[in-house]
């Protein structure tokens, strides 16, 4: 459970995946339907202030990815396939009808695997600042050290300014909402997804997506280096790329402004487009 603080304002749901329960938020009840899937260590309780904004327009769904927030936790499974599971039982247990996929950072790799292993199921996808790494591509920027040291940290009760170091960006709202979800964020899983990044290779998936498909980076992003940034585009040359300036890793949050708007731009322009 998370420590005491400001309880979302989402409509909180499980769906069950083969005895694994599987938490959602809800926002908004009208609308085409958009499912947000964070990353490796944020709750869909620290995506609010996105999905309140997006709610306006769409019914959006955020989730709790396994082993974080108020999902269960597994002792094993956290491959992207695993990941995409999930998703798809989501959406087929909502009954959500093609819905639009929104992820950050490890979010956005396990929304591509989505697109590619559940074919049809999901329709168009923004990848925020996905990590490029895997096999022979380098490391993450961020040590899993760091990783397990912020989760130490915020389990023995550190003030949110004590996290400044890990979000140096974050404003003093978004550390004591980060501080109050990090402890729901089980090692095991962060230790396995990390690990994952570098066993996995993203640019599979992304040879395999089809289109409509947003590339969102952060300009001053170390987890989308020029070189990669490169072999991006020439993979996928039918993609849009959007560069968010005033941006590094953590978009949403250094500039939620520029995010949302090319979130909405996107989308927009897709619902608007014939079927391919």
């Amino acid at each position: 459970m998370p420590l005491a603080g400001t309880k979302p304002v989402g409509k909180s749901g499980y769906v069950d995946r083969d005895g694994l329960r599987l938490h959602h938020l809800e926002y908004g009840a009208a609308g085409a339907p958009v499912v947000i899937v964070p990353g490796i260590t944020s709750p869909a309780a620290t995506w609010e202030f996105v999905s309140l904004d997006l709610a306006r327009d769409y019914h959006v769904i955020a989730l709790d990815v396994r082993g974080r927030g108020l999902s269960d936790t597994p002792t094993a499974g956290y491959a992207l396939a695993d990941y995409a599971g999930d998703v798809k039982a989501v959406i087929e247990r909502l009954g959500l009808q093609r819905p639009a996929l929104v992820g950050h950072s490890m979010g956005a790799r396990i929304a591509a695997a989505v697109r590619v292993l559940h074919q049809g199921l999901a329709g168009p996808v923004v990848l925020a600042d996905p990590p490029l790494t895997g096999p022979g591509r380098g490391t993450y920027p961020m040590s899993l050290e760091a990783f397990m040291d912020q989760l130490q940290a915020a389990g023995s009760g550190a003030a949110p300014e004590e996290l400044l170091k890990y979000f140096p960006t974050l404003t003093p709202e978004h550390l004591a909402l980060r501080a109050q979800w990090l402890p729901t964020c089980d090692e095991n899983a962060v230790r396995e997804s990390w690990l994952n990044f570098h066993r996995e290779d993203f640019f599979g998936y992304l040879r395999e997506l089809e289109p409509p498909a947003l590339f969102m980076y952060g300009a001053d992003s170390p987890v989308v280096p020029q070189s990669a940034l490169q072999e991006v585009t020439d993979t996928r040359p039918d993609a849009e790329v959007a560069r968010i300036p005033g941006a590094g890793h953590m978009i949403p949050w250094d500039n939620a402004a520029r995010f949302l708007a090319e979130t909405r731009r996107f989308l927009q322009r897709v619902s608007a487009s014939p079927p391919a």
